[in-house]
């Protein structure tokens, strides 16, 4: 549980966070002021502060609560009973409903995390640690058991932590490709390759 106290985000503030989101991704995080976010939202900058106390509170939102989700729908596949190629396929399919629903948010994630501040820092750099361990578990579980290759662990992790990483970069350009498509086809491509 976050140290943070947490509200859920209703309405405004939602419009804010997810207005913000945008501009993080285009811009980073640095370089979007209060200002520029209000400009984009068609208010006065002032209005923002009825909503949120600053830019840091909303880079907070965006990250703590993406990661968090990655972290519950993680745990849920580790405690569970399934084989290791079904949980791979869960994590994989995590990866891609977070990023069918929240693509913006995750150019944050992945590229301004470090500008979070105090707790929020340490909360997340925990979550993603803990995280990368157990997918790291997993695929050391797979190819002690013969289930996977023997292929060296850390690349196995590296290879298919970034492209699920990075989808949120990718898909939003390929909206042709229908979700259950996507992955269908990621699921063989990352777990069984191309040959």
């Amino acid at each position: 549980m976050s140290k943070r106290t947490k509200m859920k985000p209703e309405g405004r503030k939602q419009e804010i966070i997810d207005s913000a989101a945008i501009l993080f991704k285009e811009r980073g995080y640095s370089a979007v002021t209060m200002r520029d976010l209000a400009r984009a939202m068609g208010i006065k900058a002032a209005s923002l502060y009825n909503h949120i106390q600053s830019k840091q509170e909303i880079l907070a939102s965006i990250i703590i609560d993406l990661a968090e989700h990655f972290t519950t729908g993680m745990n849920e596949i580790v405690k569970s009973d399934l084989t290791i190629i079904k949980k791979l396929e869960k994590i994989i399919e995590l990866h891609i409903d977070i990023t069918l629903t929240n693509a913006d948010g995750l150019a944050s994630l992945n590229n301004d995390w470090m500008h979070l501040e105090e707790e929020n820092l340490t909360y997340f750099e925990q979550m993603r640690h803990d995280y990368e361990e157990n997918f790291r578990q997993i695929v050391r579980t797979g190819v002690n058991n013969g289930v996977l290759a023997n292929n060296n662990i850390e690349i196995i992790v590296f290879s298919t932590l970034s492209t699920l990483r990075t989808l949120y970069l990718w898909y939003p350009k390929q909206r042709t490709i229908d979700p259950d498509i996507l992955k269908k086809d990621m699921i063989t491509v990352l777990l069984k390759g191309i040959i």
